[in-house]
Formats: C-alpha cells, structure tokens, sequence
C-alpha cells in the first residue's frame, strides 16, 4: 500500500506541475473569460501565481481519493496539510530569495514552483501513514480545503490592496481589463 500511495503521490506532483504551468497561460488563451480566471492565473501577482500550485492540487486530490477509496484513513488530513504547504512554502522561498538578490530569477521562480509541489507530495506521503486520527480532523480538513478555493475565487475578483495581490508589472489587482 505504502509503494502504492507513493507512486500516486509522485504521479501527482508530475500531474500539478505540468496543469499548473499550463494555467499560467490559459486565463490569457481565453481572451480573459471571468471562468477561466477562477482556476487560471488572471495577472502576474504572487497571489496568482499560488493559485496554480493550489488549484491542480485539489484536482489532483479528488483524482486519487478515487482511486484510493477508502486505504488511506488519514487522508484529507494529510492532503490538507501538503496542500496548505505547497503555497507557504513558494512565499517563503520567493520572498527570501528577492529580499537577498532585490529581484527575482525567472529560474528560481520554477525550481521554487515545482520544489514546492514536491514537498507538498512528501508531505501528505508521511502523514497519510500517522497512526490513525480522529476522524473530525479529517472533517476539519475538508472545510479548510473547501475555505482555501473559495479564497482563491473571492480574491481573484475581489483582492485586497496588498503585496501579495498586486501584479509587479502593471501595479494592479485582480482581472485586468
């Protein structure tokens, strides 16, 4: 089971990479349809940027509770926890970075991209074999999981007047007419 969760975890980090970089771009594809914004990133803010590990990963969630069904006893709870990380650490490590350099490396952003993803896949790995949990963590973690997309929609159309919402290259919020 171990070796088998595994490989899905991996498969899902591949999985998460290639639709999140494919995200960066399909908001612009779409010649800027509001829907497509919900799970694309609409400007080049780090907010937006986020969104393309976030989003993937919750597919991706969805597509290997099916295929796991009921194996793993830990798992919103795990995937909660990778999921939460994969955006925790891409600020983390962009921020540092740019404060050392005063800018950032396009390469950098990539490796910091897909590094993020991979930890967030070893982490949901470790937990989903924890001793078993109680079952209401695994509730919580649904709702939390829930209340992390629903942020991503209400800040898309809605972001607040922060660093973290602000494109570096227009020096605006949200969908940009």
């Amino acid at each position: 089971m171990k070796t088998k969760i595994l490989k899905l975890e991996l498969i899902g980090a591949l999985f998460i990479i290639f639709l999140g970089s494919l995200l960066h771009f399909t908001f612009e594809w779409s010649n800027n349809f509001w829907l497509v914004g919900i799970f694309s990133a609409v400007n080049e803010s780090t907010w937006e940027h986020l969104k393309l590990a976030v989003i993937p990963a919750l597919l991706w969630l969805l597509i290997e509770k099916k295929i796991l069904k009921e194996k793993s006893e830990n798992f919103f709870f795990a995937k909660t926890i990778g999921i939460y990380s994969m955006p925790l650490f891409i600020i983390l490590i962009f921020y540092s970075y740019t404060a050392i350099f005063k800018r950032n490396f396009l390469i950098l952003d990539i490796l910091t991209f897909i590094v993020a993803v991979i930890f967030g896949q070893i982490i949901s790995y470790k937990l989903m074999f924890l001793k078993k949990i109680p079952k209401i963590y695994n509730q919580i973690a649904i709702i939390f999981l829930f209340l992390l997309f629903l942020s991503f929609v209400i800040f898309t159309f809605y972001p607040l007047p922060n660093f973290l919402f602000r494109d570096p290259i227009t020096f605006k919020y949200g969908i940009i007419k």
